[in-house]
């Protein structure tokens, strides 16, 4: 079996070293061949999954944060090389939906253990996600994190307060499901699986292979209520939060007044007033586990918070 795998060498926080050598041992007893490539500038993965797909590799392997993932995950859409995911970013959105472990170790033992299953992709103006697409607060969020200089939760937390502390909701017109409705929305996220990132629960209960989109609305509210939505994002709850609204759908269509910013898997990007949304059902192989424990408030959240801490220690000790 032939496989490539992708580095991403500055995604996340931590050092790569070895990680090429540790993915090559341990899946070259097993009968993989395993070649490494590195990104050096964005666009760089789709370039060279792409190639992997044309030459018939079995498998590419992203090793990096969702901009890696999404990047590597667009050229093997529609083909029959799998994708295997080695959680190394920030807020690994997917491996977390997946029930990947969110350490480069840990998550090279799923593409081990687990044969590749099919899963949904998404497209917006014909550009794919496979996490969540979103305007309005959570694609402003996206942008003033993409400026920072440094990566991680807390820097992802001081983005978040920076923007809450000017942010103005829009006006936003979506079609979906035969319906239309008009309103000014705090955001608006279009969710192939359940969560941005770092356990933000943002549609708890979206499924990756049921051929359809979970769109959450959150309406403008004052500052009280709005910041209850961050609790309950992270608590598991937002689907019962008053300022919600959430439904499925195969397709939609958002419309705002002018271009502005959006963000694909918390990559942010300038995108037109129209944005036309469609959901392609089990066109990706990856390789995770077949079932998906559905998400329980709070008891969640807190076994995946207890789950990072650990995996925070082995990785100090394996320092050591």
């Amino acid at each position: 079996m032939k496989a490539r795998l992708i580095i991403n060498p500055v995604s996340g926080t931590h050092s790569k070293a070895g990680l090429a050598a540790n993915v090559i041992d341990s899946l070259s007893p097993l009968g993989w061949d395993v070649e490494t490539c590195y990104t050096r500038c964005g666009g760089d993965a789709t370039r060279l999954a792409g190639d992997a797909v044309d030459k018939g590799y079995d498998a590419v392997f992203a090793a990096g944060g969702d901009g890696t993932v999404n990047e590597t995950a667009a050229a093997l859409c529609g083909s029959q090389t799998s994708l295997g995911i080695i959680p190394c970013g920030s807020g690994n959105g997917l491996a977390r939906h997946l029930g990947i472990p969110v350490d480069a170790r840990e998550g090279l033992k799923i593409i081990i253990s687990e044969k590749p299953r099919e899963i949904d992709y998404a497209t917006v103006n014909d550009r794919k996600f496979f996490c969540t697409f979103g305007v309005g607060f959570d694609a402003a969020v996206s942008d003033t994190f993409a400026r920072k200089k440094t990566r991680g939760k807390l820097t992802y937390l001081q983005s978040t307060f920076e923007t809450y502390a000017h942010y103005e909701p829009e006006l936003y017109t979506i079609t979906a499901n035969g319906q239309t409705m008009t309103e000014k929305a705090f955001l608006i996220a279009v969710c192939n699986a359940s969560q941005y990132g770092n356990n933000a629960y943002i549609a708890p209960s979206a499924d990756i292979d049921d051929g359809l989109l979970d769109v959450t609305v959150i309406h403008s509210g004052n500052p009280l209520s709005t910041a209850l939505v961050g609790f309950d994002l992270l608590a598991g709850m937002i689907e019962h939060n008053v300022l919600i609204h959430q439904f499925r759908t195969s397709s939609l269509t958002i419309e705002r007044s002018v271009k502005g910013m959006a963000h694909i898997d918390g990559e942010p990007l300038s995108m037109p007033p129209r944005l036309d949304i469609r959901c392609h059902p089990g066109q990706l192989k990856v390789f995770a586990p077949k079932d998906r424990k559905s998400i329980r408030p709070f008891i969640t959240p807190a076994a995946s918070m207890f789950e990072d801490f650990r995996l925070a220690v082995n990785r100090v000790f394996q320092k050591e």
